[in-house]
């Protein structure tokens, strides 16, 4: 399930960096696109702004088919206070463009499984899909508004994964 957790993320990661390269996080001091898995990283006390936080919060296996199906669900958190030139008073338009980015992103809905434990990465026999995002209503809390979107990550699991 790690080779279809990594898939999951790097896919996002490297679609969010072509699609907006302005969406970027500074993180132990090296410059990397606004996209993060909450449980690679040290924790943290407040989420970032302007970031997508990735927390898998569920897993199903269904091993009644041929190869065992691993269902993950995977939380998409963010946040924005807008900008600092509009003095945060584009807060909803900033929000509306990270749901535009998340759904941008997220499509289309399959990637190729890759082994990302060595490098170079090696392609493996199967894909990673998903769903579309379910977007939960948006949260206003103080300067900050925020979301989560909910992803259903499925993925076969091949021989020798764990």
């Amino acid at each position: 399930m790690e080779n279809a957790k990594d898939t999951f993320y790097i896919t996002l990661r490297n679609r969010l960096a072509a699609l907006d390269p302005q969406r970027v996080m500074m993180l132990r001091g090296v410059q990397r696109p606004g996209i993060l898995v909450e449980e690679a990283e040290a924790p943290i006390a407040q989420m970032p702004s302007d970031v997508f936080v990735l927390r898998w919060t569920a897993l199903n296996a269904d091993t009644q088919l041929p190869s065992t199906l691993a269902q993950m669900t995977c939380e998409v958190h963010y946040a924005t206070g807008g900008t600092q030139a509009s003095n945060g008073l584009d807060r909803g338009r900033a929000m509306a463009e990270m749901d535009a980015e998340l759904v941008s992103i997220l499509q289309p809905g399959s990637a190729q499984k890759m082994a990302y434990a060595h490098s170079p990465a090696a392609q493996m026999e199967t894909v990673v899909f998903w769903t579309a995002p379910e977007f939960s209503p948006l949260v206003t809390s103080k300067e900050r508004l925020t979301r989560r979107a909910k992803v259903n990550v499925f993925a076969f699991q091949e021989q020798g994964e764990l």
